[in-house]
């Protein structure tokens, strides 16, 4: 009912209105209880125990919403079986100059080049130990300084783990947004090994290493499988792309998500998968809007699966109509349970 109006205003105007009204969780808790009774799905088939935790539906909000663990009641109203939050920084930053999010309103997609923009690692951390643990699992997305240096990224990485390893449930290294200059340029094989390692005196709790689509398969495959040699807990496939063919009317800055990313994410987070299935956890986000498209995901590997940009489009009932989707969906296929489903077409 109110997304025409919300149409009606810029982008990041529109998120900074449902913020608000998701933030009312944080101050009256139980005005949400009739929300997470009407839109979180609870059923036997849908759960199952990842990371030392139980996640009650594998449908979870990809990080760039809640950026600053502010909305992690409000969210869990929505449906979502799990939530990440961030990118977070060491420092604070403002990101980009705006306008830095763009609507494709035909394609159901969306443009940002946002950058970064959140309120920092010590103002993050110490929401986070008002809120965790929580009663659904939270992941922490990580990101380095937009000032910091190339050569000393592993810093802010490393200061990040140190600060968050004990706030969260896992932990995301993101090197595959395409707003921050030379983040990208951290998808090699030094940077990656010398980060896990250093990782791993820091810390046992899962850390997960998110890639971005504009790669080929061979190249996505390698740098995964070379991510979980060097110690990492899982692969999350696909971050936004930078293909602006994708669209009809692109702008020439930041990164898209959306159903138009929804092939391009599959297709790589399908060659991932016939690699790392069976041998680490894999998390499938991008373009996925529908309880058949989570499902596909599911089948090819993916034990979770991540939403974002549809929640636009689609409004508040969308998680809910997922998970119920994949209930029947799960029934239809003869499985108890869906990690029966997950990895059906690797089997």
């Amino acid at each position: 009912m109110i997304k025409p109006y919300l149409f009606k205003v810029q982008p990041e105007t529109a998120h900074h209105l449902v913020e608000y009204f998701l933030r009312a969780g944080n101050i009256f808790p139980s005005a949400f209880n009739p929300w997470i009774e009407n839109h979180f799905i609870q059923n036997a088939s849908l759960s199952q125990e990842l990371f030392g935790r139980t996640f009650l539906n594998p449908v979870g909000l990809g990080a760039g919403f809640d950026k600053n663990a502010t909305l992690i009641r409000g969210i869990q109203a929505l449906g979502f079986g799990f939530t990440e939050i961030g990118t977070v920084t060491p420092k604070s930053q403002e990101g980009n100059a705006k306008p830095r999010m763009f609507r494709h309103i035909e394609e159901e997609s969306i443009q940002n080049a946002m950058g970064f923009n959140n309120d920092g690692m010590s103002k993050v951390k110490k929401r986070l130990m008002e809120r965790f643990p929580f009663s659904t699992p939270i992941g922490v997305n990580i990101g380095k300084n937009k000032t910091t240096d190339e050569k000393d990224a592993i810093n802010d990485y490393t200061l990040l783990i140190k600060n968050f390893k004990d706030l969260c449930d896992y932990l995301v290294i993101n090197i595959s947004s395409p707003n921050t200059p030379g983040l990208r340029d951290l998808q090699n094989e030094d940077f990656i090994n010398e980060l896990f390692t250093k990782a791993k005196a820091l810390t046992d709790k899962p850390i997960l290493l998110k890639i971005a689509p504009d790669m080929t398969p061979k190249q996505a495959v390698e740098l995964s499988a070379m991510a979980v040699k060097a110690g990492a807990a899982g692969i999350i496939a696909t971050n936004t792309t930078i293909d602006y063919t994708l669209v009809s009317e692109p702008k020439e800055i930041g990164g898209i998500s959306g159903a138009v990313l929804k092939e391009k994410s599959f297709k790589i987070f399908e060659a991932i998968a016939k690699e790392l299935y069976g041998k680490t956890t894999l998390i499938s986000v991008g373009g996925i809007d529908s309880a058949q498209e989570a499902y596909r995901r599911i089948k090819a590997g993916a034990s979770l699966v991540q939403v974002y940009s549809a929640l636009i489009y689609h409004g508040p009932t969308l998680i809910r109509d997922i998970n119920l989707g994949l209930i029947e969906l799960l029934h239809a296929d003869g499985f108890n349970s869906i990690s029966d489903a997950v990895g059906a077409d690797r089997k």
